[in-house]
């Protein structure tokens, strides 16, 4: 679409892909079809976020989309995590090619601190301190190329270097999705790809499928997402013995590609990958976090829950949570009960329990507040929940809402 398209139109645009009448998109909205049909004729104006965020989560696409190249939503008051500033900076960083000598490449840092900077990265993220790793993405990207460029002998330490560049550009990819950020998201992990194939490492080319598979489910394709998942775990498939960084990615790649096929509704799919996923986890000790993936049994299950969710069944993602042993969540990063946390709410206001959903996002919020105010799919749920409730909702809940810009 043509980037001087009103928003309106946009909108229109995409309510027509979903085969949705003006009636019924204007109802999922909770508006009425009048105000719907002077929005997309461009009589009334969408200046708001959290109106635009929620349309663009009814439609199932990134917010960006209903809005000119390179113009972003700007949501105001307390519901910013989130610099604006610092987002432009990420983006500034995507767009830099030292590594074809395009633009001037930085002094290499002392690879051991680059090291440290990737593993606190993802400590960062795995504990859902979503504004501190989108400051520190750029650096991390210019540092991480640095020292690919100046370290290229002996061969062992350019596949060392190569691996912390790729893995710099996989976590900036997780934090972009999570915020929305889907095309920026996408480009990111496809970076990471190439630079994998450029090593030739095996695994990093494995996590970079899966990133590039959740970025292409954002922005709505989830056929190609699961294309490439089930590629990559197919090329990673284990023969036998193995080690369990090869195992981790493998089951990764097949709870990613898990999802992918329950966007499409294809459940057959989904447990026959989700029962892969299980015969991985099976042959490790514990629930590892090897190569930042947290596979393992419980976040297995954490992933059926999501799948059950996403194919419409919240009883079923109810029951999953149920039988998890509490301590063993506990051990999870942050970031991951969180986001199971999102879970459960959807699963709860899909049967109706907007209580029981209203609670699940007020303990997401306290374990990473990141994870539920910065995310486009809690702004929906609290949606739900608010419409859902009789009556005022309870002060806890409505607090949230006012801290996510989600008017009651």
């Amino acid at each position: 679409m043509a980037d001087e398209v009103p928003v309106g139109r946009r909108v229109a645009y995409w309510r027509k892909r979903r085969s949705m009448s003006q009636q019924l998109f204007a109802d999922r909205l909770g508006k009425s079809k009048s105000w719907l049909d002077k929005v997309e004729r461009g009589v009334r104006r969408l200046d708001k976020f959290s109106v635009l965020q929620e349309i663009a989560d009814s439609l199932r696409i990134d917010v960006a989309l209903l809005l000119p190249e390179g113009q972003a939503p700007q949501p105001v008051g307390p519901t910013t995590l989130i610099d604006l500033g610092d987002l432009d900076a990420v983006q500034a960083a995507l767009e830099r090619y030292e590594q074809v000598g395009l633009c001037p490449a930085p002094a290499p840092p002392p690879l051991a601190d680059v090291r440290k900077s990737v593993r606190h990265a993802w400590l960062t993220f795995q504990h859902g301190r979503y504004p501190v790793l989108v400051r520190a993405v750029p650096k991390l990207l210019r540092d991480t190329q640095a020292v690919e460029l100046a370290y290229r002998v002996p061969a062992e330490r350019i596949t060392e270097t190569a691996h912390l560049h790729g893995q710099a550009y996989l976590v900036a990819s997780t934090v972009l999705r999570k915020l929305g950020h889907h095309r920026l998201a996408w480009i990111a992990a496809d970076r990471a790809m190439v630079i994998a194939g450029r090593a030739g490492d095996k695994l990093l080319t494995g996590l970079a499928a899966g990133h590039a598979g959740q970025a292409l489910l954002g922005l709505d394709r989830p056929r190609s997402a699961l294309e490439i998942t089930t590629l990559a775990a197919t090329a990673l498939a284990p023969g036998g013995a193995t080690y369990p960084e090869h195992i981790s990615v493998y089951g990764h790649l097949l709870l990613q590609a898990a999802l992918a096929a329950a966007t499409i509704g294809d459940s057959v799919s989904v447990y026959g990958l989700l029962g892969s996923a299980g015969e991985a986890a099976a042959d490790l000790a514990d629930d590892a976090n090897h190569l930042w993936t947290a596979f393992g049994p419980t976040n297995l299950a954490l992933h059926q829950a999501a799948a059950a969710v996403q194919l419409g069944d919240g009883e079923r993602a109810i029951r999953i949570h149920q039988k998890i042993d509490p301590d063993l969540l506990t051990a999870l990063p942050a970031e991951r009960r969180a986001n199971h946390q999102l879970t459960l709410a959807h699963a709860y206001a899909q049967i109706g329990a907007v209580d029981r959903a209203g609670d699940a996002l007020l303990l997401g919020d306290r374990l990473a507040k990141a994870e539920i105010r910065c995310r486009p799919m809690a702004h929906a749920v609290i949606t739900d929940v608010l419409r859902g409730t009789r009556g005022t909702p309870p002060a806890p809940v409505a607090a949230l809402a006012e801290q996510m810009g989600v008017g009651i």
